[in-house]
């Protein structure tokens, strides 16, 4: 195992995380997998792959998760891949204080937490630090604003860690991901108390937001992994920081940047079935006094 490179894959019971342990294994590399539930990664220990439970929204997990993969490595960890992610498709006004809370612990300070505890195994052994990032960061998909959110603070996050970690020898790589086919679509309803719920065709309307990745022909999470070990692979100093993966990815980013938000604004409304929707709630509400506890 000294000689041996060694990854930890968080998020890893299923989708991303999952076909990534998956094709580091295949390469020869010491995979520890981490996940909340240890029973979904038994089949990678075929492959040689560690499973370890890993709750990312937990400190001390991290910190037991760190100890257990510094004894087994020697103190290194070549390649610390932050992939947990929470989804939450859901209209901002919708979103409770438990549920917001959620998705920024999985998906913004669990990777920072991560990253910091690592740290040290990262630059003894001049790693590489990934993020999965999304093309959710940078374009206003609608019912989308707290997960959007959660990838923008990352993107901003790894931009920022990218130069402080250049000393040390360890490299940064934020993944602009667009279409995978994974699990993690968000398959609940409105709550009965939507100011959302009244207006016809709702219901449709978030569904097809819920499975707009699904709809639009997604790359496999194993084709997905196959280029991202091997971005890992090339990675170096100096060496592109945003790196565009999954279906469409660099079009969307391209478009978000490039399209005014005028027309962005015009195309997703009428993509997720919004307009009758909106004109709906606008005259409903037009003049009339708004109350929200």
């Amino acid at each position: 195992m000294e000689n041996q490179k060694s990854v930890l894959v968080t998020g890893a019971s299923s989708g991303i995380g999952y076909a990534t342990a998956l094709e580091f294994a295949k390469r020869g590399y010491l995979v520890f997998a981490g996940a909340r539930r240890l029973d979904r990664m038994k089949k990678l220990e075929v492959y040689g792959v560690i499973p370890i439970q890993l709750d990312v929204s937990s400190t001390e997990s991290i910190k037991k998760a760190k100890e257990f993969i510094s004894e087994k490595t020697g103190g290194r960890l070549d390649v610390l891949y932050n992939n947990a992610g929470q989804s939450c498709t859901f209209p901002a006004l919708d979103l409770n204080d438990e549920l917001i809370r959620k998705c920024y612990e999985v998906n913004v300070f669990g990777p920072m937490i991560l990253t910091r505890v690592f740290s040290p195994l990262l630059i003894e052994a001049k790693g590489v630090v990934g993020f999965t990032g999304s093309v959710s960061a940078t374009l206003p998909f609608p019912f989308s604003g707290v997960y959007s959110s959660t990838k923008a603070a990352i993107h901003s996050y790894a931009s920022v860690l990218e130069i402080e970690l250049s000393p040390f020898g360890v490299r940064v790589i934020n993944f602009v991901t667009g279409g995978v086919a994974t699990d993690i679509a968000e398959t609940r309803t409105l709550p009965d108390d939507s100011i959302y719920r009244e207006a016809p065709g709702i219901e449709e309307a978030l569904l097809e937001r819920q499975q707009m990745v699904k709809r639009n022909k997604p790359i496999s999470a194993e084709a997905y992994a196959k280029k991202v070990v091997s971005d890992f692979e090339r990675s170096k100093i100096g060496g592109p920081l945003n790196i565009y993966r999954g279906k469409q990815a660099s079009f969307l980013t391209f478009v978000s940047y490039l399209v005014p938000r005028f027309i962005l604004k015009f195309i997703l409304i009428r993509k997720f079935k919004l307009s009758s929707i909106f004109r709906f709630l606008q005259e409903k509400y037009s003049g009339q006094k708004m109350h929200k506890d």
